[in-house]
């Protein structure tokens, strides 16, 4: 099956409803050269959006990806970056680091552009909610990096869905660019805030989402089922490992395995498949390390051609 593409949101963009994302791999476990193979892999298959943020190992990975970027050489029409802010990668400046304030965003904005080595990026976010600053300071900001030609479209990361009404209100109240996506967790394990709270969005104010950890960052795909593999995201990351070894959580995980077996596709696949099958998310976030990985979780668009509704009840029997 081909790639397919979707509105993000009520957006006149569209994004491959599979794309892929830098988190973990770019400027850590994978250098230019590895960059340059699991993009170019991607973008054949049709990919035409590129996940990034500036927190990504401390500002490498959009170094590495702009490097890849400029060694591929793509037209630049045929392809999307995104951006997140939050984070900081100055933890020594109470003004640089864990703030959506103004000062951060338009210095960090600049900074994430040269590090890319790209003139503007397509989308942007603000990768967590800030309570100390206030959400219409905020607003104006993404709006005149926008006006600025420094982005096109802006939009959110783990928001509430209170917050992203808010913003957009501000917005409109005011004649400012909108926020038009959201960036949630969704996957089998992690289902309430894209498929309930934010159920009124999709349809209210047009909301779109890029959705991350499909796999519930590797547990469905099984191989935490015997403990935390050498190299693994369990082993890098410690707040994940006691999620990713839950017995519970694990048995579930068995069950829907055989449900792939039967299919004949990989659980990976399947579990992509299913987040892809929601019709409120515009694109699925994958992450891989190795040109094979990506390949493996792409083919996922010919399980999502035959994810019939009696599969989906088969799945939602486990995990509802």
């Amino acid at each position: 099956m081909e790639m397919q593409y979707r509105r993000l949101g009520t957006a006149g963009i569209k994004v491959s409803t599979l794309s892929y994302g830098s988190w973990l791999t770019f400027g850590t476990r994978q250098a230019v050269e590895q960059s340059i193979e699991c993009m170019s892999a991607a973008y054949e298959a049709g990919v035409n959006f590129f996940d990034n943020a500036e927190v990504y190992a401390a500002g490498k990975s959009e170094e590495v990806m702009g490097e890849a970027l400029r060694q591929l050489d793509w037209p630049r029409h045929s392809y999307m970056v995104s951006s997140k802010f939050f984070w900081g990668i100055h933890r020594d400046n109470p003004n640089a680091h864990f703030t959506l304030n103004r000062k951060y965003l338009l210095e960090a904005i600049e900074a994430s552009l040269e590090r890319l080595g790209l003139e503007y990026v397509d989308l942007i976010f603000c990768h967590r909610a800030d309570p100390d600053t206030p959400i219409e300071e905020t607003v104006w900001a993404m709006s005149d990096i926008i006006d600025r030609g420094q982005a096109l479209y802006w939009g959110t990361s783990e928001w509430s869905a209170a917050e992203i009404r808010a913003a957009w209100d501000i917005a409109e109240r005011h004649s400012l660019r909108k926020p038009v996506v959201e960036q949630p967790e969704y996957n089998l394990f992690h289902r309430e805030r894209v498929e309930q709270e934010y159920a009124r969005l999709y349809e209210d104010i047009g909301l779109g989402l890029t959705i991350w950890s499909p796999l519930a960052s590797g547990l469905l795909t099984g191989k935490y089922r015997d403990g935390i593999p050498e190299g693994s995201r369990g082993e890098q990351v410690e707040w994940l490992r006691e999620k990713l070894t839950d017995p519970g959580a694990n048995a579930k995980v068995a069950e829907f395995m055989a449900i792939a077996d039967d299919i004949g596709c990989t659980p990976a696949q399947l579990a992509i498949a299913w987040a892809a099958s929601n019709p409120n998310v515009s694109t699925v976030l994958l992450g891989a390390s190795r040109v094979e990985q990506v390949q493996e979780n792409l083919a996922a668009m010919e399980v999502l051609a035959e994810l019939t509704a009696e599969r989906k009840e088969r799945i939602e029997a486990v995990f509802g």
